[in-house]
């Protein structure tokens, strides 16, 4: 199977991408096809060996709309003329409009100027003048036709090919009004030929070319704004295309030079001087800075960098120059990739979209079936033609499928722009709408709990001839030769406290219980309470501190010297700073928080009794943390995995939501369905409460598109004016549906105020 996305041209409401998924579906090969309105996009899976680009093409040409294939592997250029094209809609609307307006002034001025006791020729109240007072509103209403002649063209050539949608709504109902329009301006002619003065005035009044006007005004403006609104939802997306370097300064045969950041290649040496952008992922090869990574992954203060880190693109290198060698040059910098994740989400369709999506496949049929049904109805009741064609044309213009298609995306593209700019990275609109149903959360605990490397948290002196330091010494002297990670954590205490080691003799491992060797005459051992034992060492009331620590979930390591315990150093993996904080926060929203380790109980409780967390599963081999995930499901529990490590990548993929803690392995990242940029549960926490945000947003769009159809189309059919009186004029109609997809939208952009947990507790 092959996946392509394509952009789409011609798309105006949710009926219009309906009826493309619906031609594309017809084609055989096709997997899968989704439609956004919101991105003009198409993503389509297929395969290849029955079916090819044109095909796809040439079937979204014959739904009436064009489709071209996107350019792989040119995420910011494809983007930003994205962002082009949405600009120059944005300003072909609003010039629409205040030409339309200019014109509109003096439409109402000749159809209402005298009613309202403006200065008005007396000629155009008279009878004698009545087709030349038509006349001229007919001419004047012509240039906003021609400047909005695009709802006629798109409308009318879509109706014609069996697939209606907005336009064709917005070209009926003013075409059905220009045309009574122009009927009443012929009777009237007759009228003043014949000398019927009754004639005359019956049409005369019953014009509808200011109704016109006003329609296509009003619905260009409320496009406008629709426009405008619609490009700030792509606002997260747009600044980190911006972030993207244009240029990197670089040395080739030992010579810098300014080239175009797509022309570097692997293995370039790149000089990046303060203040500037990182152009490319890369390895420090020489010099130190302090490097800004907050567009990337949220974290507020630098990170130092020094040789043999490595540092990302579109990072901001705040201090000291340094050189880089390129790891990952065009779309495989972790910029791109961020940009790529976020707009295969906000192109995605979350389930709860399905709902308005059948809806709006034959809403647009029903609303004309419905308009010329009303309008039947009202002239078999006896009512005037008049009366019978308004009731029909603001059935047509009230009816806003827009509102329907673009409940759900706007909502989505906002969301995951959000996410995106905090360093949660959300790979889907179906992960995002799962997250809204969480209600167990399963945590790994190295890496995710705690910082995942041992540190050495106290030193005890048994030795009274010994200091700490001392103490340290030998240890560490010991320990330099083994490969174990408490070694790790003794040599980096020591290096943290500048302690110059020496050289041991005889050092011999002895496999899971230490190691031993001499030192200037001395017999040094270093191991856990087995050797201690095996040694003959008396470890006194060390026994009972040994205890306490391991119920601390500390490892005790104890010390001899020529047979007798010099002390003993604690050792832990301790937990994140967030890590207390985020568990609480998990609790408060309700989560039954479990905790999966391959550590022993003794450790697994201690960091329970820390936490308070609500349920431990220790001594987990790898293969049972998805079994444990499954056994949560079968309660009927719906199970977010968070972890990041290799061994987590099975339950991640059997969560129904997998969250990959940044530091964590590729494979566990390609596993999870959110990523998150930074080593701190508290993201995962602001994961979930984005989640229910934007599922919340998603609901109350939804409402108001499904509220407005159902109040607004009978309304303007007229089934409140025999009981009521109310009747819905066209122009009033036409307002209100240019503002609903505007309510829509700007309601989803109510996200963007949305705050992380470190947000709200600064």
């Amino acid at each position: 199977m092959k996946t392509e996305k394509y952009d789409i041209e011609g798309m105006t409401c949710a009926a219009c991408a309906a009826h493309i998924e619906k031609s594309v579906n017809k084609l055989e090969g096709v997997n899968s096809v989704q439609v956004n309105l919101l991105t003009n996009s198409m993503e389509v899976t297929f395969n290849e060996l029955k079916l090819n680009n044109n095909f796809i093409e040439h079937s979204v040409e014959n739904a009436g709309y064009k489709a071209f294939l996107k350019i792989p592997n040119q995420v910011t250029s494809s983007s930003s003329s994205k962002h082009d094209i949405a600009q120059a809609e944005q300003k072909t609307m609003r010039n629409h409009f205040w030409l339309s307006f200019g014109f509109i002034i003096p439409l109402y001025y000749v159809s209402m100027g005298y009613n309202l006791g403006l200065p008005y020729p007396p000629a155009l109240h008279s009878l004698q003048y009545a087709f030349l007072y038509m006349f001229i509103q007919f001419w004047v209403l012509m240039p906003i036709v021609y400047i909005n002649r695009r709802y006629f063209f798109t409308g009318f050539k879509t109706l014609f090919r069996g697939s209606p949608n907005m336009d064709s709504l917005i070209a009926i109902g003013t075409s059905a009004a220009i045309v009574y329009g122009l009927f009443a301006t012929f009777r009237v002619f007759i009228g003043l030929k014949t000398g019927n003065n009754h004639l005359i005035n019956k049409y005369l009044n019953d014009l509808y070319y200011e109704s016109a006007g006003t329609i296509l005004t009003l619905i260009t403006l409320g496009k406008y704004l629709e426009a405008r609104s619609k490009r700030r939802t792509t606002d997260a997306i747009t600044r980190l295309m911006d972030l993207a370097p244009k240029t990197a300064i670089v040395v080739r045969n030992k010579v810098e030079m300014e080239v175009p950041v797509d022309e570097v290649i692997i293995n370039d040496m790149v000089v990046v001087r303060p203040g500037q952008r990182i152009p490319v992922d890369g390895i420090v090869l020489s010099g130190s800075s302090s490097v800004d990574e907050s567009a990337l992954t949220g974290e507020s203060m630098p990170v130092f960098k020094e040789k043999g880190d490595s540092v990302l693109s579109a990072s901001i290198n705040k201090t000291g120059a340094f050189t880089l060698r390129a790891t990952k040059i065009g779309v495989d910098t972790t910029l791109s990739q961020i940009i790529l994740l976020v707009q295969a989400a906000a192109s995605s369709k979350a389930p709860i979209s399905k709902l308005a999506d059948k809806i709006s496949s034959i809403f647009v049929p029903v609303v004309i079936i419905i308009a010329v049904m009303a309008a039947a109805t009202w002239t078999l009741m006896g009512y005037p033609f008049e009366f019978a064609m308004s009731i029909g044309i603001s059935v047509l213009i009230i009816s806003c499928p827009c509102a329907l298609g673009l409940a759900t995306p706007v909502a989505i593209m906002v969301g995951t722009g959000k996410g995106a700019e905090q360093g949660i990275l959300i790979k889907s609109a179906e992960s995002l709408e799962m997250g809204e149903h969480i209600d167990t959360v399963v945590l790994d605990k190295t890496g995710t709990l705690t910082e995942g490397k041992p540190v050495v948290t106290d030193i005890f002196v048994a030795d009274t001839n010994l200091s700490e330091n001392e103490l340290l010494k030998i240890a560490a002297t010991l320990e330099k030769h083994s490969e174990h990670p408490i070694a790790d954590a003794i040599l980096q205490e020591a290096m943290n406290r500048e302690i110059l080691l020496t050289d041991i003799e005889h050092f011999q491992a002895v496999a899971g219980k230490g190691v031993e060797g001499k030192n200037q005459g001395h017999v040094y051992l270093a191991g856990n309470l087995m050797m201690m034992n095996e040694k003959n060492i008396n470890l006194f009331s060390y026994l009972s501190l040994a205890d306490r620590i391991a119920d601390e979930g500390k490892t005790p390591l104890f010390i001899a010297k020529d047979g007798e315990l010099a002390g003993l150093i604690a050792v832990a993996d301790i937990l994140k700073p967030t890590s207390l904080l985020a568990v609480n926060q998990l609790k408060n929203m309700g989560m039954h928080v479990v905790m999966l380790t391959g550590d022993h109980a003794k450790t697994a409780a201690a960091i329970q009794l820390k936490l308070g967390i609500t349920e431990v599963v220790s001594e987990v081999l790898p293969q049972g943390k998805e079994k444990e995930i499954a056994r949560l499901q079968a309660e009927g529990r719906n199970v977010a995995m968070i972890g990041d490590g290799i061994n987590d990548a099975p339950a991640l993929m059997r969560a129904q939501l997998g969250i990959a803690i940044g530091a964590g392995t590729d494979i566990a990242i390609e596993s999870a369905d959110v990523v998150l940029k930074r080593s701190d549960l508290l993201d995962a926490v602001t994961a979930l409460r984005l989640s229910k945000a934007v599922m919340k947003n998603i609901k109350q769009n939804l409402f108001w598109a499904f509220f407005y159809n159902i109040i607004g189309i009978p309304l303007a059919a007229g089934i409140f004016y025999g009981m009521l009186g109310l009747k819905l004029n066209p122009m009033f109609a036409a307002a209100a549906m240019s503002f609903s997809s505007v309510t829509v939208v700007l309601n989803a952009l109510r996200l963007r105020n949305f705050k992380s947990i470190t947000n709200l507790n600064n």
